[in-house]
């Protein structure tokens, strides 16, 4: 196992941080809550019908005995839950619509991290985007100045780590947006402990190309280091002269991050999606994520396609992102 999973689980040693699974009922959300509980880094709260769960367990020899079970049909809370709700959707819901709404798994999930009754959800392991992303949006919220939430990958090959966005949520993003996600996933990779190096990718480097998508990231790269003045931020780059030394003298002569880039930063979801995945399914790297940043409150999308495994890790980088803010 690498280094930065081994302090990523030394760091919340003793911990304990609650996280809520909404999705009780699948075998991989299960088996990694079970596994969860069995260490001092999370303490899992599981959501669904208890009599389901609890079949599905006797299924696959599962000892719930450190798992909280709560059903949000039938939690004696709920109301309360509901009132809470109303009063942060600012009345656009009565209280009778509340607690339908709450019948979500989802959304009555959000609501317990919303009270602070978790510190982090992790869900998107039969649901989409959008039904993890959506509650989270309306209830929790992004944190002040920040426009939207955006998803990053952490890439991981052995002890090789980069870290790369937006390439979950937002399909197109202006000057302003990219920079704007541009400092958040630095602030994302300095939260785990990781001192950013940001490329602005494109498929132009320093003007090589002059169209209105290049000059987006150069504008987008201005604005960043307006922002973040003392971390070394460079745009627009060509991958290769983000990456390789030898380029970047060639290409990108005088740039501070001299091929040396740990951060990556695409123009569009469309590129950033494409690229992670071939980083995954060609070069071998671990995929974690997508890890969602300028939340209040860390809130985490999981692949349908996802293993126990991913799950398991998914859940401790939610229990840092809970740490970290609690602490920032």
């Amino acid at each position: 196992m690498s280094n930065f999973l081994n302090n990523l689980k030394s760091n919340l040693e003793g911990k304990n941080v609650k996280i809520v699974f909404p999705e009780g009922t699948d075998q991989r959300i299960l088996t990694a809550a079970v596994e969860l509980a069995a260490t001092t880094y999370v303490d899992p709260i599981v959501l669904g019908n208890k009599e389901a769960i609890q079949e599905l367990a006797n299924e696959e020899n599962l000892d719930l005995s450190g798992v909280e079970l709560i059903d949000p049909r039938v939690c004696e809370y709920k109301e309360d839950l509901a009132a809470a709700f109303v009063e942060r959707r600012k009345g656009k819901v009565t209280q009778e619509q509340a607690v339908d709404i709450l019948n979500d798994a989802n959304y009555f999930g959000t609501m317990l991290v919303y009270n602070n009754h978790a510190a982090g959800l992790v869900s998107g392991a039969v649901h989409s985007t959008p039904d993890t992303v959506r509650p989270a949006l309306q209830i929790i919220k992004t944190k002040p100045g920040v426009s939207r939430t955006s998803g990053v990958f952490f890439m991981l090959r052995e002890d090789e780590l980069y870290v790369m966005g937006d390439c979950a949520i937002n399909p197109e993003l202006n000057a302003d947006e990219l920079a704007e996600v541009a400092v958040e996933t630095a602030k994302t990779a300095r939260s785990f402990k990781i001192e950013p190096r940001v490329a602005l990718l494109s498929f132009s480097t320093r003007g090589s190309a002059k169209t209105e998508e290049t000059e987006k990231v150069r504008l987008a790269t201005q604005y960043a280091k307006e922002n973040l003045p003392d971390t070394p931020i460079d745009g627009e780059l060509q991958f290769d002269a983000a990456f390789v030394p030898s380029v970047a003298e060639k290409k990108a002569p005088g740039s501070e991050l001299e091929g040396r880039a740990n951060v990556f930063v695409f123009p569009s979801l469309e590129a950033g999606n494409i690229g992670y995945k071939i980083a995954q399914r060609l070069g071998g790297f671990e995929a974690y994520g997508p890890i969602l940043q300028g939340l209040n409150q860390p809130v985490n999308d999981l692949s349908r396609g996802c293993s126990k495994d991913e799950v398991f890790n998914l859940a401790l980088f939610t229990a840092t992102q809970a740490l970290t803010q609690n602490n920032g």
